[in-house]
């Protein structure tokens, strides 16, 4: 978790934000996205600074919520992540916390409360931030990014990539990009009163 000195911002509205997919290229393997390997391979997807500018411009928290369950699998060292997540935040300065988690995940294992789709992450950062969740939203790639934004009773968008794994709760709204999901939640400031069919900007 990293955060610097960043103040509390009472009853105000959060994005949380996963990362490998969604903020910066996957490696895709058999039809799965897996983290970077290094700071090498660590490369954002072409708008995100822009757009991360416009949720921040229109008063969003952001917030990064992200499993990276190489380091807890002896894989990936925390080192390396920690210097990826450095650099996140040179790129986009706009990011109020960094939340991680490096569980392994292993089956069998019991659940981890910040474990995605654990809200654990979510729920932290939303105490030590004071935001709103009832006014936030989780913008990801994965049934697990909507189900823990779903467990922890934001809106969710799922930016669909249609990898070879099911949806398990259907998220608020699909978009087929990072600016996409941006251009949804500008678009619905009050949250939206959402008709279930809805699921993406005409």
């Amino acid at each position: 978790m990293s955060e610097g000195s960043i103040p509390p911002f009472p009853g105000r509205s959060a994005v949380f934000l996963d990362r490998d997919g969604t903020l910066n290229r996957a490696v895709i393997r058999e039809g799965k996205p897996y983290a970077p390997g290094s700071l090498k391979e660590f490369e954002l997807f072409e708008g995100v600074p822009a757009a991360c500018r416009a949720l921040h411009a229109a008063g969003y928290v952001l917030v990064v919520a992200t499993n990276q369950p190489d380091v807890g699998r002896g894989i990936q060292t925390q080192e390396a992540v920690e210097a990826m997540h450095a650099k996140l935040r040179e790129w986009i300065p706009e990011i109020a916390r960094v939340e991680v988690c490096y569980a392994p995940g292993r089956d069998g294992d019991p659940p981890d409360p910040r474990r995605k789709p654990e809200p654990g992450m979510l729920l932290d950062a939303a105490r030590r931030l004071g935001v709103d969740l009832a006014k936030s939203w989780m913008i990801g790639d994965r049934w697990r990014d909507v189900d823990c934004g779903a467990r922890a009773g934001v809106r969710t968008v799922l930016i669909d990539f249609h990898y070879a794994e099911p949806v398990q709760t259907a998220p608020t709204f699909t978009a087929a990009s990072f600016a996409d999901a941006v251009r949804i939640i500008l678009a619905h400031p009050d949250g939206g009163k959402l008709n279930p069919s809805q699921t993406s900007l005409p």
